[in-house]
C-alpha cells in the first residue's frame, strides 16, 4: 500500500511540473506588439536597456530622458513620446526609439535604441586664402572631435556669409556638404566652399530732401559708402559692405546735427541692384529746422560757479545747438566740464544736459550736475609686469596712496610709463579698481 502512494505522489508532482512551466510561458511576453486601436495599457517599468549609444553611460542618457525604474506609464501613452522628446532636444542624438522589449504581467522591459549625431573628422575649407580659413577657424570652431548637427552646420554658413559679406563680397555662395570618412565610422568630413564673385560697389548714390548740405557733401560725409568712379575719393573704400553703409547714415546725421538740425533723420533709404556687381543707393533726408542755444543753466553746481562752467563750456545763447560739440566739451576734451572735477578728485561726479524748453528754434539747456564726494587713493596695484623692477614703473607714476584722485595725473602715469618703451600703449589698462569716500 506504501508502495502504491509513493508511486501516486510522483505521479502527480510529475504532473505539476509541466503544468507551471506553461503558466509561465503565458505570462512572459517578447517583443509584445503595441496596438493604437486598443485602450493603453499601464505598466511597471521594470528594466530598460540603451542601445547604440558606447561613448555615454545608460543612467546620463536615461536622466535625459526622465524615465525611472519603477514608474508606471500607459503603453501607448505620452509618458514614453514626452521622454523621447526630452532625449532629442538635448541635441546629443540623430534618432531615439523606445520599445517594449517583453511583459510580465504588468511589469514592463523597454529597449531604447539612439543613434548618436556624426563627430567631426577634418574640416576643409575650399576656395579661401590662408588668412580667411585662420579667421573663420577661430569664428566657427569646428574643431575635430567635436559633434557636428544641423543646426551647427547652419550657424556655420550664416558667419562665413557674413564674413565674406563684411569684406565686400555680397554675391559669394557658400556651400557646406558633410560625407562620411570612410576610414572613421560614425564620423564625417566637413567642407565648406566659397565662390566669392567679384566685390559688389557702389554705381551711384542719390540723394533727395536735403537743402542745407548738397549732394557732394553729404557724399563726402560718408565715409565708407562710396561711388566706384568718384575721384575725390580714389584711396578711399569702393566697396559695398552693408554695415559700413549703416554707419555712413549715422555719419550724415551726426553732421546734420552739429550744424544744429537736432531734428534730422533718414525717412527711406534703398539698396538697388543696377548690374552684376554694382548696386545704386538711395537717400531720402528730411532735415527739420535749425536750433539755436537761447540759455544755459547750471544746477547742482557749488564747487564751481556757472561762469566758470560757462567758459569751459564755450557755448554761448545765440550759438548754433551743435549737440556733437556740447558733448565733447561737457566730457571728452582734455580740458571738458568733467575733468575740472575729475582733477580734484570727484570721481563720482555726473552731468546730465536736459533740453529744458524748446520754443521756435530756440532750446533753453539745463545742466544738471551731481558732484558727489571726492576719492582719494588708496593703493596702486600693478599687474602683468614681468621686464622691470617695480620701483621702476612706480618712480614713473604720478599718482601715490594718500593722493586726491586726477584723471590727468593718471593719463600722464600712463604716458611716462609707455616712453619707457618697454610696454605697448595699446594694452595698458590704468583705471580705479576700488574707491573709497572722504
Amino acid at each position: 500500500m506504501r508502495h502504491k502512494l509513493l508511486s501516486l505522489l510522483l505521479v502527480m508532482i510529475g504532473c505539476l511540473g509541466p503544468a507551471a512551466t506553461a503558466q509561465q510561458a503565458t505570462d512572459t511576453i517578447f517583443n509584445p506588439p503595441v496596438l493604437y486601436s486598443t485602450m493603453p495599457r499601464t505598466y511597471e517599468i521594470a528594466g530598460i536597456r540603451v542601445e547604440g549609444a558606447p561613448n555615454y553611460e545608460d543612467n546620463i542618457i536615461l536622466g535625459y530622458a526622465g524615465l525611472k525604474i519603477g514608474e508606471r506609464v500607459s503603453i501607448p501613452g505620452t509618458e514614453i513620446t514626452n521622454a523621447t522628446k526630452r532625449l532629442m532636444r538635448q541635441g546629443l542624438f540623430q534618432q531615439a526609439q523606445f520599445s517594449l522589449e517583453k511583459t510580465v504581467g504588468n511589469q514592463a522591459w523597454l529597449l531604447l535604441k539612439v543613434r548618436t549625431q556624426p563627430r567631426i573628422s577634418q574640416v576643409n575649407y575650399i576656395g579661401m586664402k590662408k588668412g580667411e580659413r585662420d579667421d573663420l577657424q577661430e569664428r566657427l570652431n569646428l574643431m575635430k572631435g567635436n559633434q557636428i548637427t544641423q543646426n551647427i552646420v547652419n550657424r556655420a554658413q550664416l558667419i562665413v556669409e557674413k564674413f565674406f559679406r563684411d569684406k565686400g563680397f555680397t554675391n559669394a555662395k557658400v556651400n557646406i556638404t558633410l560625407h562620411e570618412d570612410l576610414s572613421a565610422p560614425g564620423e564625417m568630413i566637413v567642407d565648406i566652399a566659397v565662390d566669392r564673385r567679384d566685390k559688389m560697389k557702389v554705381h551711384k548714390i542719390y540723394v533727395d530732401g536735403n537743402e542745407v548740405m548738397s549732394d557732394s557733401k553729404i557724399k563726402r560725409t560718408m565715409k565708407k559708402t562710396n561711388e566706384n568712379n568718384d575721384i575725390l575719393k580714389i584711396f578711399s573704400q569702393k566697396k559695398f559692405v552693408r554695415s559700413d553703409y549703416e554707419d555712413d547714415l549715422n555719419r550724415i546725421l551726426t553732421k546734420y546735427n552739429e550744424l544744429g538740425y537736432r531734428d534730422a533723420k533718414i525717412v527711406a533709404d534703398s539698396v538697388v541692384q543696377y548690374s552684376d556687381n554694382r548696386v545704386d543707393v538711395h537717400i531720402t533726408v528730411d532735415e527739420g529746422q535749425r536750433y539755436y542755444i537761447k540759455d544755459i543753466n547750471w544746477v547742482g553746481n557749488t564747487l564751481y560757479p556757472s561762469e566758470v562752467l560757462d567758459a569751459y563750456l564755450g557755448m554761448k545763447p545765440g550759438d548754433v545747438y551743435d549737440q556733437t560739440h556740447m558733448n565733447k566739451r561737457l566730457n571728452d576734451d582734455d580740458d571738458a566740464v568733467a575733468n575740472l572735477y575729475m582733477d580734484r578728485g570727484y570721481l563720482f561726479y555726473n552731468l546730465v544736459p536736459i533740453e529744458k524748453e524748446v520754443t521756435g528754434d530756440s532750446i533753453s539747456l539745463e545742466m544738471r550736475i551731481m558732484e558727489g564726494p571726492q576719492a582719494r587713493i588708496n593703493n596702486v596695484i600693478i599687474n602683468g609686469n614681468d621686464r622691470l623692477y617695480e620701483k621702476v614703473i612706480r618712480r614713473e607714476l604720478r599718482v601715490r596712496p594718500g593722493d586726491l584722485f586726477s584723471k590727468s595725473d593718471l593719463m600722464r602715469s600712463a604716458r611716462e610709463i609707455a616712453q619707457t618703451g618697454h610696454f605697448d600703449p595699446e594694452h595698458m589698462d590704468i583705471r580705479p579698481l576700488s574707491l573709497i569716500h572722504i
